[in-house]
């Protein structure tokens, strides 16, 4: 059984940071990308950044120069280092593993609250 479990949301002060990891379970993490993904109440999901197995990244330009992804493919984990964080970062933030195969299926987490306000 595959599981993407999220943990590190929470309320921050604007200014302030987070870090968000996900381990995966039950999956080959290494032929997966592996993504962050945002929604904000009354928006659709965004993607924020992935990450792909050989490392190379792609961010949001929202987040450009804040956030900072990593994975480690010994540990099965992706992390995410949110810096500077703003109140329009507000939202659920889900993990993603993407196939980089062919006829692989995509998995999703089911989310960690991150909520920034004074």
């Amino acid at each position: 059984q595959v599981q993407l479990v999220e943990s590190g949301g929470g309320l921050v002060q604007p200014g302030g940071s987070l870090r968000l990891s996900c381990v995966a379970s039950g999956m080959p993490f290494s032929r997966y990308t592996m993504g962050w993904y945002r929604q904000a109440p009354g928006k659709q999901r965004e993607l924020v950044v992935f990450v792909r197995s050989d490392g190379s990244t792609n961010y949001a330009d929202s987040v450009k120069g804040r956030f900072t992804v990593s994975r480690d493919n010994a540990k099965n984990t992706v992390s995410l280092q949110m810096n500077s964080l703003k109140p329009e970062d507000t939202a659920v933030y889900f993990c993603n593993a993407r196939p980089e195969r062919w006829g692989m299926p995509e998995y999703w987490g089911q989310g960690t609250q991150v909520t920034v306000s004074s």
